[in-house]
C-alpha cells in the first residue's frame, strides 16, 4: 500500500511505535541510523531531520557537513519486537543537502538515477537476490568466534542443523515486515545458510537487503550467535554470495520472454546478458568490494570466476534458470552479501541497460562445465576470469568510464580512494599464513 504522513501516523499510534530508525546506507556498504522518538516523527517524514555528514565515511567535508534524511514514506515498516518501551519501526531515506538537492554521496539516490535512465527506455527492473550466511558461536565474553554452529550440509534440517529455531524465526519476521520468503535453507558448508525472497522492483530489493542483514543479525544475536556476511570466513569451505536474478518489464510484461526463441529467451536478454559479461571485471570492485572476496572467489568452490554465461550449468558467471514466461530471468552469481547492495544493483543495471543500447553479443553459450576447463581450453573458448583480488578490481574500476558515469564522480572517486588505503593497509600487515610457512624456514 502507498504511505502518506497521515498513515504512517496513524499507523504508528494504533501499534505503540515510540522510536523509529531513519536509516540509510554509506558508500562502503554499512547500515546507519539515526533513532528518534515517535514525538519527532512528524518532523522526519517533512524530511526536517539533520545529521552530521562529516562523520560518515566518504560523505563530506567538515565544512559541508549538514545533511537531511528525506525517508521513503512507502518504506516505513514495524519491526516484529519490542525495546521494552514499545515498538520500534523504520523508514530507509535518501540523504539531501540544505540546499534540497539530493546528495551526490547517496547511494540510494545513485541507484535511483539508474533506474530514471532504465525508465527512460521504457523499462524496470525486477531483482531477486540470494543472500547466503554464517551463524557462529559466541565466545563467553559475547565476541563473535568462527566456530560453527552445527555440522549440517546442503539443505540439511534439525537436530543437524542447529540454526534451524533462527532461521525459521528470521522468516517469520521478515514475512510480519511484508517480505515475500520465498525458501530458507541450510547452505553447503557448516554454519552456512540462505535466506531467499522474491523478486521486486530493484529500489526496494536494495531496501530489503539492508533490512534483511539488520534483522538477521538481531535476531541471531537473540539466539546466542553472530551472523556474518563476511564472503569467507573460513579457509577451505564455500563462501558466501549473493547472486541476483535480474529481469526487465515493460508495461507489465517481462522482455526477456521469447517463446520463438530456442532458449525462450528474447534479443534484449542477450544483450542484456551481453552487457553484464563485458562489464562485469570493471563492476567487480562494487560487487566484491572487499579484500575477503576475493578469498571466495577462487577456482574448486563452486564460485563464479569465469566470464561465460550457461543456461544448463552453475559454472559460469551468468545462469539462465529454467523458469519461462513472467518468470524468464538471468542470474549474476559474484556478488557478495559484502557489497552496498545500492551500488550493486546500479552498476549491474548499467552494464545491462549498455548491453541492450549498444547490442552487445554476449558470446555463445558455454555448456561444459567450466571448473574442468584447463587454462588453456578456457583461452582457446575465449573465457576471461574476474580480477584476482580487489586491487586488480579497483585497476579495472579506475579504467572504466561507463562506472564512473553509473556512480557519479563523487561516489566513484571516494570508494576507489577507500579501497586503495584498505588495500595498502593490507599489504603491512604480516599474516598468520607468512608466520607459519617462513618463520622456521628461514
Amino acid at each position: 500500500m502507498s504511505m502518506s504522513k497521515e498513515i504512517i501516523l496513524e499507523e504508528a499510534e494504533k501499534h505503540n511505535v515510540k522510536f523509529i530508525h531513519l536509516q540509510f546506507v554509506d558508500i562502503l556498504g554499512t547500515l546507519k541510523n539515526v533513532a528518534i522518538t515517535v514525538d519527532q516523527l512528524p518532523d522526519a517524514l517533512d524530511g526536517e531531520i539533520m545529521f552530521d555528514g562529516s562523520s560518515i565515511e566518504g560523505f563530506s567535508r567538515i565544512q559541508e557537513s549538514d545533511m537531511y534524511l528525506n525517508p521513503d514514506l512507502d518504506t516505513f515498516t514495524i519491526f516484529p519486537w519490542e525495546n521494552g518501551h514499545g515498538k520500534v519501526a523504520r523508514l530507509m531515506c535518501d540523504i539531501y543537502t540544505p540546499e534540497g538537492e539530493p546528495f551526490a554521496g547517496c547511494p540510494r539516490s545513485t541507484l535511483k538515477n539508474v533506474i530514471a535512465e532504465a525508465e527512460e527506455m521504457g523499462y524496470s527492473m525486477h531483482a531477486g537476490p540470494e543472500p547466503e550466511f554464517f551463524l557462529f558461536k559466541l565466545s563467553e565474553n559475547g565476541e563473535p568466534t568462527t566456530i560453527t554452529h552445527d555440522k549440517g550440509g546442503y539443505f540439511d534440517l534439525s537436530p543437524v542443523d542447529k540454526g534451524e529455531s533462527a532461521r525459521q524465526e528470521i522468516s517469520i519476521a521478515l514475512e510480519e515486515m511484508e517480505f515475500e520468503v520465498e525458501t530458507s535453507h541450510h547452505e553447503v558448508a557448516s554454519g552456512q545458510h540462505e535466506i531467499d525472497f522474491k523478486h521486486t522492483d530493484v529500489l526496494r530489493t536494495a531496501d530489503n537487503i539492508a533490512t534483511f542483514e539488520f534483522v538477521t543479525k538481531k535476531i541471531a544475536r537473540d539466539h546466542g550467535l553472530h551472523a556474518t556476511f563476511m564472503p569467507k570466513p573460513i579457509e577451505g569451505i564455500n563462501g558466501s554470495g549473493m547472486h541476483v536474478h535480474q529481469s526487465l518489464f515493460e508495461d507489465g510484461e517481462n522482455i526477456f520472454y521469447d517463446p520463438d526463441d530456442e532458449l525462450g529467451l528474447s534479443q534484449e536478454a542477450y544483450y542484456y546478458m551481453g552487457g553484464l559479461l563485458e562489464y562485469a571485471p570493471e563492476f567487480a570492485a562494487i560487487t566484491n568490494p572487499t579484500i575477503n572476496s576475493y578469498k571466495r572467489l577462487v577456482p574448486g568452490y563452486e564460485a563464479p570466476v569465469y566470464v561465460a554465461w550457461s543456461s544448463r550449468n552453475r559454472s559460469a558467471l551468468v545462469r539462465v534458470p529454467a523458469a519461462r514466461g513472467q518468470g524468464t530471468r538471468v542470474e549474476l552469481r559474484n556478488p557478495d552479501p559484502s557489497s552496498n547492495p545500492y551500488l550493486a544493483m546500479a552498476v549491474m543495471l548499467k552494464a545491462g541497460l549498455t548491453g541492450i543500447k549498444n547490442e552487445i553479443d554476449p558470446g555463445s553459450e558455454t555448456v561444459e562445465n567450466i571448473y574442468n576447463l584447463c587454462d588453456e581450453d578456457r583461452e582457446e573458448k575465449g573465457i576471461p576470469s574476474l580480477p584476482g583480488n580487489i586491487k586488480e578490481a579497483v585497476e579495472e574500476l579506475k579504467q572504466s568510464e561507463l562506472m564512473e558515469e553509473a556512480l557519479g564522480d563523487h561516489i566513484y572517486n571516494m570508494f576507489i580512494r577507500a579501497k586503495e588505503l584498505e588495500w595498502n593497509d593490507y599489504k603491512k600487515q604480516v599474516h598468520s599464513w607468512e608466520i607459519d610457512t617462513y618463520l622456521r624456514k628461514y
